[in-house]
């Protein structure tokens, strides 16, 4: 098939890379390019690098505005059998998708997760399971009809960023096979339930906290949900650090919430009086270790506490 790929993050490039493969990539769009790192250098999306690299010969279009005239004379121009977006970062207007059958890979088992931070609201909100839907692109955000679904067990300890990458590498054979049953005409449309649906809102750095008051489950699950970023931070001494990664311990103990009951284990009462172990962590200005060598470090003892901050109202609570 001709295909038209829109996109920018690294959820998308593993998708891309197939496409690539398997079908004629017409032309690709993705976000600017944008100043990164201390020398503010001009630096593209990952698709962008990806494209330039393996699809010199493909035409691509960074534009500030996709719903511009100009952009959506070129996009449209290219021609295509299917446009499939993802993690691009616009709004797709309906002048833009007029007569084109456009399909997007998002980070979750709609109508569960619609919005900007799929991946990580199923993490925090301590769901057992994750997967990606294509959809048609709907007026209403993540609201299309579901043409096809995978299906992935979240670990306890699995963080966003591991979550994303598993995602990113089942979302190429989905997509294939939604592209195969739309080449032979036996696509299937499923409405979402609006009974069902859950909203994941994009995040803000005063959501990277805990309040170890929680259950010991749901306590671990905000910590990793919120890796990479904006990342939990707690007081500890007279220093802030990152939690990175944790996991529900299953020990008891009678101590008051946020108190370090083994400085060897990394184990942190929560408030079902039930532990978490802390398996990575970063001080301030340091890069990221593991628990023990962040204890040892310190001479940490068993009975010192962690300070978490309460959650802030409309965070993922």
């Amino acid at each position: 098939m001709d295909v038209v790929f829109l996109g920018s993050g690294a959820f998308g490039v593993p998708t891309l890379e197939l496409l690539a493969r398997e079908h004629t990539i017409t032309g690709i769009v993705t976000q600017p390019d944008r100043k990164a790192g201390r020398g503010g250098k001009l630096t593209p999306t990952p698709v962008g690098e990806w494209a330039a690299e393996h699809l010199p010969a493909v035409p691509i279009i960074k534009p500030e505005k996709i719903n511009t005239d100009e952009a959506r004379t070129i996009v449209r121009g290219w021609g295509a059998d299917a446009w499939v977006v993802i993690a691009y970062g616009q709004y797709l207007g309906q002048k833009l998708l007029a007569d084109r059958w456009a399909i997007n890979l998002h980070g979750s088992r709609l109508p569960r997760w619609r919005g900007a931070a799929p991946i990580n609201a199923a993490i925090v909100a301590g769901d057992l399971i994750s997967g990606n839907s294509v959809i048609t692109i709907d007026k209403e955000m993540d609201a299309g009809a579901v043409l096809g679904q995978s299906e992935r067990t979240i670990e306890p300890d699995m963080t966003a960023a591991m979550l994303h990458d598993a995602l990113s590498k089942d979302g190429p054979e989905l997509v294939a096979r939604v592209l195969r049953d739309r080449a032979k005409g036996n696509e299937t449309y499923t409405t979402q339930d609006p009974s069902l649906v859950t909203v994941a809102p994009k995040m803000s750095k005063s959501d990277g906290v805990v309040d170890f008051k929680m259950p010991s489950r749901l306590a671990a699950a905000r910590i990793n949900g919120l890796n990479p970023w904006p990342s939990v931070t707690v007081g500890f001494r007279e220093e802030t650090i990152k939690i990175n990664r944790s996991q529900p311990a299953g020990v008891e103990s009678q101590e008051e919430p946020g108190v370090v009951i083994s400085a060897d284990e990394g184990l942190v009462v929560c408030g079902d009086g039930r532990c978490i172990q802390l398996l990575s962590v970063q001080p301030q200005g340091k890069r990221a270790m593991d628990w023990k060598a962040f204890a040892n470090g310190r001479s940490i003892e068993s009975g010192e506490r962690l300070v978490g901050r309460p959650i802030p109202n409309g965070g993922f609570a």
